[in-house]
């Protein structure tokens, strides 16, 4: 990899030999959240005393809580079903109703599940993970419960009729489970089955199921029967099954890392191999084979780009033939990010230049339709479809301006909006532009500028991921715009390689040693905006979460000279040991194996905790985590402030006891999440505001 001029690398080489602080990794030991809390106290003190504070956070609330937001909901059967939290209900409500009423401005909710009575009547921290009903008569569903907001669940099967808890259910201690319907007395199960015949364990060494069993009412989870094992190695192991009229089918498929998978269809007792290329997306319904390549591939002498959507007879494949429809063919603006069955109808949205588009095509012969009625110039994008039953679409649309719309109508058909969110911020004031910056290497990276139109130079937060394919297209900034754009900053967004905005290469070509790109992008993005006069550095502040808390920290320790303050959620921190801690070895088809020293050579320049200098100048940092998450472990947030607090540098700290990888497992806490990073990004960007 080609490094780029000196952005603060250093000094300090941290192996787990000799790295002080490993301690920290002890999630709930007694001395790490000794720890914990005492940097938590004067990061609250210092935070949440102004007025500001206040006001931002009351606000944040009052936008999470409104009883006029729009209830998204899921057609099951006859009645739409909801998951709504507010005020009164923190933890929610999982309720129902019919299509008539959910269109009326007070509908008729039926109340299933009350979450918060539940915690109450079990002295639980419960947070709800959702529900996977059995077709087709939904009666019965398997009910997700998180302690505090983790991956980890405890599964429980439910009778919807009586609004009771199944007393022979299928019930899971926690773990990350997958279960899935068969029919009303069989499920497929992965968890936790203890050690194998094989001598190894049921789990991967991501955490998540290697083994997946058929598992019948009324007999312990022992006697189920083994259908599929993966390797330890894996990522994960899953079955599912089928149940579509006529086409009923069972697979079973091992994610061999995060981006390949090897799929299978169960027959007679014996796995099919389902013969794409293993990083290909393929699905099968009724008479079609469906896949969409991420990678160069060659059907029957065509070449076909990454991106492309082919559709195949399924029978005739099976059988060799590979007679191939080109469904979408990518090009260097476009892409495909989503598609979607009803039942006489599919549904394609592609992405221009970040800008969204919808082509419908009918089934089997493969005709493109005319869709009428969807608005231009926003985020179109499907919500949910029952194609065994009907041609029914609910769709969202949005923009960074405009508050989301709910329409409803069958595809092929213009829809009519039935919801409306209500707007948080004055929308005939803002403005919403598209710009692009030149990155390193030549490539043109796409980035929108949101500001008030009276506002043309001041405060800027600049907010990236870059990383597994998600593409950050424009919605609505309920949050950001109340909090930060109203207040008169300017809020920008970076469509950085390692996103899906561009297809599949546009992330490929930033994995494992083109990672580099990723951090060179969001560098461009941040000149741009001092070069165009729009900010300072004094006044670029930078935020992101997960895998953006890595960007955060690579900024920090690379480019340090670009930003004024910097935000820093649920990061990746010690790529050293992100392999070895929760979920961390599912990603090294992203990131690349620390334990290969060849693959640590382009890694190490960009861990941020191997790389904290002394000597640099380092802009004020807030740097946030969850205790519960269970996913990106906390430990990554601790050690980049242990080591920052070591190198002299400023550093603020917060961990929210509960909450999961969101950081959050309510509204309430949400909106103190938010606050403490806007109010710390004001009183340090603009401080005299």
């Amino acid at each position: 990899m080609t490094e780029h001029g000196d952005h603060g690398t250093a000094s300090t080489d941290t192996t787990p030999d000799d790295d002080p602080y490993l301690w920290l990794e002890e999630v709930t030991g007694d001395e790490a959240l000794s720890w914990v809390r005492a940097h938590n106290e004067p990061t609250v003190a210092a935070l949440t005393a102004s007025e500001r504070f206040r006001e931002l956070e009351a606000a944040t609330l009052a936008a999470l809580d409104t009883d006029d937001r729009i209830p998204y909901a899921r057609r099951r059967g006859e009645y739409l079903y909801n998951f709504w939290r507010d005020a009164t209900n923190p933890r929610g409500l999982w309720r129902r109703t019919t299509y008539d009423s959910y269109v009326t401005d007070a509908p008729d909710w039926d109340v299933l599940i009350d979450v918060d009575q539940l915690a109450r009547d079990e002295d639980e921290n419960w947070v709800w993970a959702g529900a996977t009903a059995l077709r087709p008569e939904y009666e019965r569903a398997l009910i997700s419960l998180s302690r505090g907001g983790a991956d980890a669940t405890v599964v429980r099967e439910f009778d919807i009729p009586s609004r009771t808890w199944v007393t022979d259910g299928f019930v899971l201690p926690e773990n990350k489970s997958d279960v899935n319907w068969i029919d009303r007395d069989t499920v497929y199960v992965g968890t936790d089955f203890g050690e194998q015949p094989d001598g190894q364990g049921s789990l991967t060494d991501s955490g998540y199921p290697r083994v997946v069993k058929r598992w019948t009412r009324g007999t312990p989870l022992s006697d189920a029967v083994t259908v599929f094992t993966g390797e330890t190695g894996d990522v994960s192991v899953r079955a599912s099954y089928d149940s579509t009229p006529g086409f009923e089918r069972h697979f079973v498929g091992r994610a061999t890392d995060f981006f390949n998978s090897l799929d299978y269809e169960l027959r007679d007792g014996t796995t099919e191999l389902l013969d794409v290329p293993t990083d290909a997306h393929a699905g099968v319904r009724m008479n079609w084979l469906l896949v969409l390549s991420r990678s160069e591939w060659e059907v029957d002498g065509t070449t076909h780009a990454p991106g492309t959507l082919l559709a195949f007879d399924y029978e005739s494949y099976r059988s060799g033939n590979r007679d191939a429809t080109v469904l979408f063919a990518p090009d260097a603006h476009t892409s495909l990010v989503d598609y979607a069955y009803t039942r006489s109808h599919l549904i394609i949205v592609k992405l221009h230049d970040v800008h969204t588009g919808v082509e419908v095509r009918e089934l089997a012969t493969w005709r493109v339709v005319d869709m009428p009625g969807l608005p231009d110039l926003a985020t179109v994008s499907v919500l949910d479809t029952d194609p065994d039953e009907s041609d029914e679409v609910f769709w969202s649309a949005t923009s960074f301006t405009d508050p989301p719309s709910l329409l409803h109508g069958d595809s092929g058909h213009a829809p009519e909006v039935i919801k409306r969110s209500p707007a948080f911020f004055d929308a005939d004031s803002v403005t919403a532009e598209q710009h692009f910056a030149t990155s390193d290497d030549g490539t043109q990276v796409p980035y929108f500028v949101v500001r008030r139109r009276d506002v043309s130079h001041g405060p800027t937060l600049l907010y990236g991921y870059g990383g597994f394919e998600n593409a950050l297209t424009p919605s609505y900034l309920a949050i950001a715009g109340q909090s930060w754009v109203e207040r008169g900053g300017i809020y920008v967004i970076a469509n950085i390689r390692g996103g899906g905005e561009y297809g599949p290469s546009w992330h490929t070509q930033a994995q494992k040693a083109g990672r580099h790109k990723v951090y060179e992008d969001f560098a461009a993005v941040a000149r741009a905006l001092v070069d165009t006069g729009l900010t300072t550095p004094a006044q670029l502040g930078a935020q992101g979460g997960s895998n953006g808390g890595l960007l955060m920290g690579v900024m920090l320790t690379r480019y340090p000279e670009l930003f004024g303050a910097l935000v820093c959620q649920v990061p990746l921190i010690d790529m050293k040991r992100y392999h070895l801690l929760l979920a961390g070895a599912s990603w090294m088809a992203e990131y690349g194996d620390p334990d290969d020293p060849a693959q640590w050579e382009f890694m190490k320049p960009f861990s941020p905790y191997q790389n904290v200098d002394a000597e640099a100048t380092y802009p004020p940092i807030l740097v946030t985590t969850s205790t519960r998450d269970d996913r990106v472990h906390p430990g990554h947030a601790r050690k980049l402030v242990a080591r920052l607090e070591e190198t002299g540098h400023d550093v603020q700290y917060y961990e929210n006891i509960e909450g999961g990888h969101g950081g959050a497992a309510d509204n309430k806490q949400s909106a103190f999440k938010s606050a403490l990073a806007y109010e710390f990004l004001w009183r340090t960007l603009s401080p005299e505001d």
